[in-house]
């Protein structure tokens, strides 16, 4: 298999070592240029591109050093290799220690030179791999890809950068889907802890033991399936940032265990007398009022204030519907591309449509409409309403059109289907998820209206209550 092209340039003054050189890189599939006048090298520097540079330790005029610090100035992550002789070799280590990435002692073999060409130049496409992960890192959860204009958006943003640059333990408050975990990572990725980790935990459907084990670790023999030590999240996460995501969720006693962390910044793993001390930004989220929890008995009192340093308070998108079309532009540049390349437009009747609904799922819900619709573009430039899902427009999607050939009947139950569908989204939205107070809206049966909702596939938790108050 041959090689990346990298370019490579090789300075030596000895005609016969530039014509080696090139020869082997060049069977390697490599790119090579050569110089024999070292002033003509540094000149191919400044007007031409290389991923690496091969010099000659010793020559007349220009030496292999002053070749490095001229590499350096004008690229400083640019590798470069000295070729030297034996009695040399002293001088190549420390021209390393200035910034040289290997040397080659003459006489060589031809494979000891392609190999410490090929691991220098592994190791520069790691390094660039690396920062290239890190700028996408990095631009993915910048405030821009938190989109939103509104009011209550800038308050957010103002936040995210308070929190970032204080450290202070938070709470973010929302609905699912409002984009609580994305405000968690701006905040981690725009502090100072952006290269350490950032870890994410879901509190919610775990047993207790197994979410201790999460967050705490375990030594071998704790429980019946610990059959070796592990290290916790929190362990795991030193030096970086934890999200506890629904830590409204977290059974009574993890919540004493979850405090006393936070007071002590100490962890201990299930079944360990050992302590071990652990620094992290700690970063929690809650679909819950946890105000209303303390007051219920459910939450510890003591626990939110240490979370609450600094509360910050997710809108729903229908409170800001101002940046609906802004998150749909948003959108459609990431998952809709025309058949020939071209950026998609949204209808004025379709934004129209979206518009009017009220999204009970959120920002989350709109980028799955949005995600729904580029697939029914089919090469079109432009995503019309009958593109949308029935729930949003109240229309027949794409997924099943009414053939011309279909019967009345058929064609009216698909119409109904959809009306009901709609007519229950938005009833679940107004009555925050209450079954009981739903069904007094519609006038109907609590139980008829209980198979309605499983009919469509709903669920009253997404709307603000969970699945155990609507049964």
């Amino acid at each position: 298999m041959k090689k990346q092209l990298e370019k490579i340039l090789v300075i030596d003054d000895e005609a016969g070592m530039c014509s080696l050189i090139t020869t082997v890189l060049s069977e390697e599939g490599y790119r090579v240029a050569a110089t024999q006048k070292p002033q003509d090298g540094v000149a191919l520097l400044q007007k031409d591109t290389f991923d690496l540079v091969i010099t000659d330790l010793r020559m007349p005029k220009m030496n292999g050093m002053e070749i490095l610090q001229a590499v350096k100035s004008v690229s400083p992550a640019m590798p470069v290799i000295l070729i030297t002789a034996y009695s040399t070799v002293d001088s190549a280590v420390q021209a390393m220690k200035l910034g040289a990435s290997d040397y080659v002692a003459k006489p060589f073999k031809n494979d000891e030179l392609c190999s410490a060409v090929n691991n220098v130049l592994e190791k520069s496409r790691l390094r660039e791999e690396n920062r290239r992960l890190r700028r996408e890192l990095d631009e993915r959860y910048l405030f821009s890809n938190i989109v939103g204009e509104s009011g209550k958006m800038r308050d957010v943003f103002s936040y995210i950068s308070r929190v970032a640059q204080a450290e202070v333990t938070a709470i973010i408050q929302g609905e699912s889907g409002t984009g609580k975990e994305l405000v968690a990572r701006a905040i981690h990725f725009n502090g100072a802890r952006k290269n350490k980790p950032f870890v994410a935990i879901h509190c919610g459907g775990l047993s207790e033991t197994m979410l201790e084990s999460e967050l705490f670790g375990h030594v071998k023999g704790a429980f019946t399936d610990a059959i070796k030590d592990r290290k916790g999240l929190l362990e795991s996460a030193d030096g970086g940032t934890v999200f506890l995501d629904e830590v409204g969720d977290m059974p009574a006693p993890l919540q004493v265990k979850l405090l006393r962390f936070i007071q002590e910044r100490e962890i201990r793993r299930l079944g360990s007398d050992v302590t071990t001390s652990v620094d992290v930004h700690l970063i929690a989220a809650t679909n819950k009022d946890l105000l209303a929890e303390v007051k219920a008995g459910r939450f510890r009192n003591d626990l939110y204030y240490r979370l609450a340093v600094v509360p910050i308070f997710m809108p729903p998108l229908r409170e800001r519907m101002e940046d609906v079309p802004l998150l749909v532009k948003h959108f459609v540049r990431k998952h809709a591309v025309a058949g020939t390349g071209e950026e998609i437009g949204v209808a004025g009747d379709a934004m129209q449509t979206i518009m009017r609904y009220s999204w009970p799922g959120n920002v989350r819900e709109l980028e799955n409409v949005i995600q729904h619709a580029a697939a029914f573009l089919g090469g079109a430039k432009t995503i019309t309403p009958d593109m949308l899902p029935r729930s949003v427009s109240g229309m027949l999607s794409p997924a099943m059109p009414v053939a011309a050939d279909q019967g009345f009947r058929e064609s009216k139950q698909a119409v109904v289907e959809s009306f009901e569908k709609s007519y229950l989204m938005n009833l679940l939205q107004k009555s925050s998820g209450n079954i009981t107070h739903a069904a007094e809206v519609a006038g109907m049966d609590r139980k008829n209206l209980q198979d309605l909702i499983k009919k469509h596939g709903l669920t009253p938790a997404d709307y603000g209550k969970k699945p155990s108050e609507a049964r």
